[in-house]
């Protein structure tokens, strides 16, 4: 589909993935248009020494946002899709 660059767009670190680092789960932002596959194989060409064991992913829509002074305006916040990758070998570091 793309490279795995363009797929995987960064590394999501916060209080939650980190607690699930633990049992070697891992936290990403994706593309929109990528799938369970497309992820499993960028994330064993991005990181070497790591095998996936599955790919779990979940879209947040947009939510309405008003915005001016008098809220007249109505806009909304962008579309983001993650995936959850759980490892069964190798781990990968946070930096």
């Amino acid at each position: 589909m793309f490279s795995p660059y363009k797929i995987i767009k960064t590394m999501l670190v916060s209080e939650k993935s980190l607690a699930q680092k633990e049992a070697n789960k891992y936290v990403f932002e994706i593309e929109n248009d990528a799938t369970k596959i497309d992820v499993a194989r960028a994330v064993e060409a991005i990181y070497n020494g790591v095998k996936v064991k599955s790919v779990n992913v979940l879209r947040r829509p947009g939510k309405p946002k008003r915005m001016g002074r008098r809220s007249v305006k109505q806009g909304y916040t962008s579309e983001a899709k993650r995936a959850v990758v759980t490892l069964s070998e190798g781990s990968i570091e946070i930096v």
